[in-house]
């Protein structure tokens, strides 16, 4: 049987997911920086911090969305213990 090919590893220690493994992953870390970027340097100054912290709610969400989706199963782990 074929090992699943993540985007994302878990890390090796605490929970989560680590800097991507594949090119989709990091087109996905740069699409959500480009995104962090525009909405500081366009809502920010036009619309105000409310408007702009919803985006940014928005767009960690989907983030993590991507992250469960095509990252690895994460648990709380201890290294290589």
């Amino acid at each position: 049987m074929d090992k699943p090919r993540y985007w994302f590893p878990a890390k090796t220690y605490g929970w989560g997911w680590g800097i991507p493994s594949t090119w989709e992953g990091w087109a996905v870390t740069v699409a959500f920086m480009t995104a962090m970027l525009a909405g500081g340097i366009y809502l920010l100054p036009r619309y105000g911090e409310g408007l702009f912290l919803a985006f940014t709610f928005v767009c960690c969400m989907a983030l993590l969305a991507i992250c469960s989706a095509k990252g690895e199963p994460t648990t709380w782990r201890w290294g290589s213990k």
